[in-house]
């Protein structure tokens, strides 16, 4: 369907991540062209100018989800939300920008694998999106090819695992060496902070005490496991004055490592999931299988039920730093894979849908956040790290259109069915639908949220300047996304990390040079020479 050529979004409260305001705002061509009170002329609207009523609702920048896997082959299966499904379910969620991975095998081409999921993701995606590449193993080859994506091919972030033994871990030198040459070509570095060691051993000893089940995936990577790989992860950044964004953080333990370190004055970031700020690992032990199976993920959820609290407390208040979910979806029969033995179970979570409205509950709702932070959370501060802004993430003259018009009274829960209201020139309805797998549009037939009471919904999401989901019904195909490539040196982290270069390296202290006397090798008292003497004095 195509779009209008001009839209004029009326009388909505428009939300960024420093002040909100009543204004209009105008879309031409795909970017926000105008932006103030009055702007629709006294004799109406001019041909083709569709004006979509937004009073009495919030207008938001499209949210920025900062961690997916879409078709991920992984763990002896693929996830089953694709680029196509996966994108129209984040639409519907009032997400207009997904971050995904591109993933090499050891030992495998980077630029391949870049080039691997771009051919996955072009003609599927419905929304725009970009790839952070991962570094599985370390090399000349790797470190030429990083220099490579960042300057030819859009990309400006690595992701190292410290978990995956044999898969996809990497060491503490070679993640010295990434490290050091994502802040040569001005990247952010990212981790998936786990110490490998520790869980492999924790999982054989777990088997060998007979637990199979998804309670295992847990018992043998606890908090500690986390907390300990964030902390050498932050060390070994620091070491070399590199940016860090520590990804998918699921427990207090790890989440305080990373404010103390923020408060010490460490360059890093912080980013919650959907799933670690709303729900707890307690899941784990429920007696149906597969309801414990669809909660496995890495690291795991937390069984401490204060957990999704205290991250949404620190999230709040700046300690963390942005939103992602991890989203990487199997079915029940693709988590079967691990019937037997929960190292087996294919990791990963929903969420891609499910984001915006949960982390309003959860944070606006619950008065812990409010609209500003809730902009900053989903979208802004992600656009600042991986240099979209303020292209994406903000509502300003020039950005593109990427816009929700949201209803923060408005209840996704369990059970019910929908209800209309009208609003001039623009029929909305306000879904009361079911955050379930019953209802959701992603692929996955499970929901780790089911049941969740949401006050806050989208109602009309805008991609590009065109509106793509409205009243439940989407208006978009395969491959109207488009890939973003991304400049390095993003000046929201490298401007400190350029000055503590020019301030704060070590110098020489300059001191008049030593000339008294140096033993020499020859003249050095050994072992034996000692034991000797001692000899003589105890027998004259």
């Amino acid at each position: 369907m195509a779009a209008p050529s001009r839209l004029l979004i009326r009388g909505g409260r428009v939300v960024n991540d420093d002040f909100s305001e009543v204004a209009d705002v105008l879309v031409e061509d795909g970017v926000v062209r105008a932006l103030g009170r009055d702007l629709l002329p006294p004799r109406g609207p001019p041909s083709g100018l569709r004006v979509l009523d937004a009073a009495g609702k919030l207008v938001l920048p499209g949210g920025i989800d900062t961690h997916t896997h879409m078709q991920f082959p992984f763990m002896g299966s693929q996830s089953i939300d694709d680029f196509h499904q996966g994108t129209k379910a984040a639409l519907a969620g009032g997400t207009t920008m997904i971050l995904d991975f591109a993933v090499p095998q050891k030992g495998g081409s980077l630029i391949e694998a870049f080039e691997t999921w771009r051919s996955w993701a072009d003609p599927k995606v419905c929304c725009d999106y970009s790839l952070h590449v991962a570094v599985t193993w370390w090399s000349d080859q790797v470190k030429e090819e990083m220099k490579i994506l960042v300057h030819d091919k859009g990309v400006n972030s690595f992701k190292m695992f410290m978990a995956y033994k044999d898969l996809y871990m990497v060491r503490d030198l070679e993640m010295y060496a990434a490290f050091s040459q994502c802040k040569e070509i001005g990247a952010i570095a990212q981790v998936h902070a786990e110490n490998g060691d520790l869980i492999a051993e924790g999982a054989k000893k777990m088997l060998a005490l007979g637990i199979t089940g998804p309670e295992g995936h847990e018992l043998c990577r606890p908090e500690a496991v986390e907390a300990e790989a964030t902390l050498r992860a932050i060390t070994i950044a620091s070491a070399v004055n590199c940016p860090l964004y520590i990804v998918h953080v699921m427990s207090k333990s790890a989440a305080k490592v990373i404010a103390d370190a923020r408060r010490d004055g460490k360059v890093v970031y912080g980013e919650p999931i959907a799933a670690s700020l709303s729900t707890d690992g307690t899941h784990y032990w429920s007696k149906e299988w597969h309801h414990a199976a669809h909660h496995v993920m890495s690291p795991p959820l937390r069984p401490d039920p204060s957990t999704p609290d205290f991250l949404m407390n620190l999230l709040a208040n700046d300690d963390l730093t942005t939103t992602g979910t991890d989203h990487c979806t199997f079915n029940t029969c693709q988590k079967a894979l691990g019937k037997d033995d929960f190292t087996k179970i294919p990791n990963g979570v929903n969420g891609v849908e499910d984001r915006m409205s949960v982390i309003w509950e959860k944070g606006v709702h619950s008065g812990k956040m409010d609209e500003n932070r809730f902009v900053a959370v989903t979208s802004t501060n992600a656009a600042k790290i991986f240099n979209l802004y303020p292209r994406k993430g903000r509502i300003a003259v020039g950005s593109d259109a990427d816009i929700v018009i949201w209803d923060p009274k408005a209840t996704r829960f369990k059970k019910g069915g929908i209800r209309h209201f009208q609003i001039p020139r623009l029929q909305i309805v306000n879904h009361i639908v079911t955050i379930s797998a019953k209802t959701h549009h992603q692929a996955v037939n499970f929901n780790i949220f089911e049941g969740m009471v949401c006050h806050g919904v989208p109602l009309v999401t805008i991609s590009r300047g065109k509106v793509v989901y409205e009243a439940g019904v989407f208006s978009v195909t395969a491959g109207d996304g488009k890939f973003i490539p991304r400049k390095p040196f993003a000046e929201y982290i490298y401007k400190r990390i350029k000055q503590r270069d020019q301030t704060c390296t070590p110098t020489p202290v300059e001191r008049a040079p030593y000339k008294g006397e140096v033993t020499t090798q020859k003249s050095r008292v050994t072992k034996e020479d000692a034991t000797a003497g001692t000899r003589k004095q105890a027998h004259p």
